[in-house]
Order: structure tokens, then sequence, then C-alpha cells
């Protein structure tokens, strides 16, 4: 059985499409090979066979055209297939939306200890106190989130009677 690149040469053959070199080793496999030229006249008898019925026959409209139309038609009539995509397996969907769920999960708990830590410092301590150890009867707080300072006077001191004060009464 003769290979269909050896078949494809002699059509070149006949054809005289060939460069002279390989024309002539075509030419001495045809005088080893009968199988070869008795493909090369049937080859000849088909193209004195069809050569008659080439020359009758025109078409209306030009070649280009004529073609298009063809082409077109035959693309009408063939439907066009939607490209099949694979099914996505469910654990890959999943994975698909628990990994953005998880990610947005991790940024809301870090902004949450975030802004627990600032408003602890900003809340934090409500202040800072003070005592005067010279002076039991004042109490001095401070709060720097709101800068505000507050200073308690105990009066009057828990060591005083109030009857001795002659400022402190009405009479």
């Amino acid at each position: 059985m003769m290979e269909y690149n050896q078949q494809l040469k002699l059509q070149a053959y006949l054809d005289g499409e060939l460069p002279e070199a390989e024309a002539r080793e075509v030419a001495n496999w045809l005088a080893r090979d009968r199988e070869a030229v008795a493909l090369l006249t049937e080859l000849r008898n088909t193209r004195q066979a069809l050569a008659g019925f080439e020359a009758g026959f025109r078409v209306p409209e030009s070649e280009d055209f004529y073609w298009s139309k063809i082409r077109r038609e035959i693309e009408r009539l063939e439907p066009v297939e939607a490209p099949v995509r694979p099914a996505i397996p469910w654990f890959k969907r999943l994975r698909g939306l628990l990994i953005p769920a998880a990610a947005a999960a991790v940024l809301a708990i870090a902004g949450l200890v975030v802004m627990q830590e600032l408003g602890l410092r900003q809340r934090g301590t409500p202040g800072e106190a003070e005592t005067a150890l010279a002076d039991a009867g004042t109490f001095t707080y401070r709060d720097f989130s709101a800068r505000a300072t507050l200073v308690w006077l105990t009066y009057p001191a828990e060591n005083e009677v109030a009857g001795e004060d002659p400022i402190g009464t009405m009479d």
C-alpha cells in the first residue's frame, strides 16, 4: 500500500509542480514500481474525464462572492455549539466562597482588636487621682482624655470642727 505523501508526490508530478531533481526521482521510482505507474495512469484518466466538465461551467457572480455564499449557507445550516465548560466540583466552588469570607473575617477581627486597644488607651483608665499627703482635705482628679482636672476640697477639714469657723456660719 502506497503512503499518502507518495500519492501526493505523484499528483504533483502529473501536474508539473515538482522541481527537476524531484521529478527525476519520481521518474526513476515509476520505472521500478508498478503500483506507482498504475496510480499515475488512474490520475491521468481522472484528469481527462474531469477536464471537459470544468470548461463549460461558469458561475453568475465573481468566484469570491460565490464561495462566500456557499460558506454562509454552510455556517447557517451547521448549528454553532457553545464550548462546553467543565463542571466545577462543589468543593472548589465552596472554597472560592470561603477564602474571601475568611479573609474578611480576619480583617474584621483585627479591626476590632485595634479599635479595642485604641479605645482603651483613649478611654482606658478613667483618669489619674492624686492626694496631697500634707493636706488630706484635697483630692485631685485628672482625666487626660477629656482634658479635665477636678480638685475636690473637703471643707471643713476632718480634724476641724465646723462650729469654730466664723466664716462658714451664718450667725
